[in-house]
């Protein structure tokens, strides 16, 4: 019997004008972790629809080997039924209906048509405490759990269903530090247990805590494969983007100048708990050309703060606000806008693009005054707009009236940000601006950061990966439950330090 859990030899997938796979090749031995890693548009997601049968047989070239026998799924429950599972970043649980109910959807336990509920809620804790959720009610609804133990009842629906195969997807995209830490230790546990695991991600830090071997796609063709402890972080990035990167971050070269943002008092109540503040009188400014960073831990305010100073968070703040030394009331995206600010949020799949419109739609979309005359848009201004700045953005497409939905997460950023950079912002607000996004693609994001200082606009930076809060900002301040814990200038700040200020040290 073959000691290779899967094999994939000779994947060639095309979709008009695309070859999206190249005789993609590389095998996963029964019981491992193997790493599949790449920048977007790698081909690592067609790869993992092909495995599990979401792509048929028959729309690919090339041969699927599981446990040494060939296979030929023609659907996703054909790869179910040869034990492979895949779990996307999108969770795919109906969060009205309990744990049980969801664990067992689709492959309910009945008998002559009928449930039998006992055993649903016997096996559902079975499978619940396999996963480290054995003091999860099964019959508590789904959306009553943080999204990191969602992340485990999907673990746990898969292995009920008897994968021994699981396919992660970008995993951890929305888990806390302390969620991430728990799902790899389940992992762990799972690989000891003769589970086989393919991870994607572009945490590579992650990648390396966990691969035994590692696969790097580049431009639909497998590049190498390696045991994950004759890698390092620079030769993956080499691999991966086929160049060496001898610096993660652009030098800062830009000036600083007057105020252009100041807060004052800034207090922004929790919509569950009115009488409690999320944002605790929070008071800070940011100047023309500077890069202010902030850095904190899930729940110390940096997303609430950012949304309330766009004017778009479900209560909104009260302080004083000054743009350019004028007080400026916000209470709507509209207000922000017309104030001269603009936020990049950090879900650009939900709140920053509108997926099914095509790019030029989305890059004009709140500057429609620009492109349009007696309320008519101007179908020629419109392209004529969005080419200037899928140029200017070095945005990867055809054609600006290609659907944004299909591009990958870097070029959508972009288009994101041309949105935002439409508006001609004296402020501009990031939110995770490289979230899911690849090496490569974080390194152009940051040139345009840059370069947007240069011009003078004043950014607001907002990260959870320390690195990238320490490499591109002047200044840093370390938010803990809703307050400016301490800050830091250029040069003084380090990931222990900001932990420490994040964690409440004084």
């Amino acid at each position: 019997m073959s000691r290779f859990a899967l094999e994939m030899e000779g994947i060639t997938k095309e979709f008009p004008g695309v070859k999206a796979l190249d005789r993609v090749t590389f095998q996963v031995a029964k019981g491992e972790i193997h790493a599949i890693c790449g920048e977007n548009g790698a081909g690592k997601s067609t790869l993992m629809k092909i495995l599990s049968g979401f792509y048929p047989y028959g729309t690919y070239d090339g041969t699927i080997r599981i446990h040494g026998q060939e296979r030929c799924f023609h659907s996703i429950e054909d790869a179910e039924r040869s034990g492979i599972a895949i779990i996307y970043q999108e969770l795919a649980l109906v969060k009205e209906l309990p744990v049980a109910e969801n664990i067992f959807l689709g492959n309910e336990i009945a008998s002559g048509g009928i449930l039998n509920w006992n055993a649903t809620y016997a096996e559902a804790r079975k499978w619940l405490e396999r996963v480290g959720l054995k003091n999860v009610d099964p019959r508590t609804a789904i959306g009553q759990l943080g999204i990191g133990k969602q992340q485990l009842v999907e673990i746990a629906k898969a292995l009920s269903k008897r994968a021994d195969i699981l396919i992660l997807d970008e995993p951890t995209a929305a888990l806390t530090e302390t969620e991430v830490e728990g799902l790899l230790d389940i992992l762990k546990q799972l690989k000891r247990e003769g589970v086989t695991c393919i991870y994607i991600s572009h945490k590579l830090n992650e990648v390396f805590q966990i691969a035994d071997s590692i696969t790097v796609l580049r431009d639909g063709q497998t590049i190498a494969t390696h045991p994950a402890g004759d890698l390092n972080e620079d030769k993956m990035i080499a691999l991966m983007v086929g160049r060496e990167l001898t610096n993660r971050f652009p030098p800062l070269d830009h000036e600083i100048g007057d105020v252009v943002l100041k807060v004052e008092d800034f207090s922004v109540p929790d919509p569950d708990q009115p009488e409690t503040n999320l944002i605790d009188q929070l008071e800070f400014e940011v100047r023309a050309g500077e890069i202010l960073g902030i850095a904190g831990l899930m729940g110390s305010g940096r997303t609430e703060l950012a949304m309330s100073l766009f004017g778009e968070y479900l209560v909104k703040g009260h302080g004083r606000v000054t743009v350019d030394g004028q007080p400026v009331q916000i209470r709507s995206a509209n207000d922000a806008i017309r104030a001269g600010i603009a936020l990049v949020t950090e879900d650009r799949k939900r709140f920053g693009l509108v997926l099914n419109l095509d790019i030029k739609s989305n890059i004009t979309l709140s500057s429609l005054n620009q492109v349009s005359s007696r309320g008519v848009i101007q179908a020629n201004a419109e392209i004529r707009q969005s080419l200037d700045y899928v140029s200017q953005l070095r945005i990867k497409t055809p054609s600006v009236e290609t659907v944004a939905g299909t591009l990958s997460g870097g070029n959508q950023q972009k288009v994101v940000l041309a949105k935002s950079l439409m508006t001609r912002p004296k402020v501009l607000i990031l939110d995770e601006p490289t979230r899911g996004i690849d090496v490569g693609a974080k390194y152009e994001i940051y040139q345009i950061i840059n370069e947007l200082a240069k011009q003078g606009v004043a950014i607001i930076l907002i990260s959870s990966e320390l690195p990238e809060v320490i490499g591109m900002s002047d200044r840093i301040l370390v938010m803990h439950e809703g307050r400016i814990n301490a800050q830091f200038i250029r040069g003084e700040a380090t990931q222990e330090k900001i932990m420490q200020k994040a964690t409440g040290g004084k």
